[in-house]
């Protein structure tokens, strides 16, 4: 008999949800549903940042705010009412990797410009290529460790310092989404605060892969 192919093997393997008896055989949950649409939610997003307005910053922040929560949501939702599925396990990941790897470019894209930095075209930079560095990897580490045994697996299962990590970085953009027009005095010491915590969380995300590598590590040497 022919080995079951790779999706297979990883949705097997899937870190994040359990698949049991309890799971739903739907592809259109609920969940997936908002997950979805926090996909479809990431080309609206580049286009109210571009708008050069009060209404284009408030919009671009409550897009991202939205997608944050039913980022929460839908995983609750999927637990709470027992609408796990294979596809939304699948997509989750992705919907949340583009909205947040759009939302950096976007950012960089427009340096700050405040005068406690001053004309900072790299500040937000570096975090930046820190995150979404960081994400590529650990999807090609998963993606790897789905095809190998459960132990690999469990060693890149969601941690709390990857928690940490999504919490101050949802923080630090929603933050810096609002502000970003830096013609209101008033908003420079939020830009500090959301600046801040996008380092605190690139620190998190280099941290966060520094302790998967090594569980990996100690599994493979075993």
């Amino acid at each position: 008999m022919e080995s079951e192919p790779l999706m297979q093997q990883q949705l097997a393997h899937q870190p994040r949800l359990a698949y049991s008896n309890n799971s739903s055989s739907k592809i259109l949950t609920l969940p997936t549903v908002l997950t979805l649409g926090r996909v479809a939610a990431v080309p609206v997003l580049i286009f109210t940042f571009s708008v050069d307005s009060w209404w284009g910053r408030t919009a671009t922040t409550s897009i991202f705010m939205a997608a944050a929560i039913t980022d929460w949501l839908d995983g609750y939702i999927a637990r709470k009412m027992k609408l796990c599925s294979a596809f939304g396990a699948l997509l989750d990941p992705v919907a949340d990797k583009l909205m947040v790897a759009a939302t950096l470019v976007l950012l960089c894209s427009k340096p700050l410009n405040i005068a406690m930095f001053g004309q900072a075209p790299w500040l937000l930079n570096v975090p930046s290529i820190a995150i979404i560095g960081r994400e590529i990897t650990m999807s090609a580490v998963r993606e790897w460790a789905a095809s190998q045994n459960g132990k690999i697996s469990e060693a890149v299962a969601v941690n709390k310092l990857g928690k940490w990590k999504t919490a101050t970085q949802m923080a630090a953009l929603t933050i810096l989404l609002a502000t970003r027009d830096n013609s209101v005095g008033e908003s420079g010491i939020l830009v500090a605060f959301g600046v801040i915590f996008l380092y605190l969380s690139a620190g998190l995300s280099v941290m966060s892969l520094a302790v998967y590598m090594v569980k990996i590590g100690k599994v493979l040497l075993k």
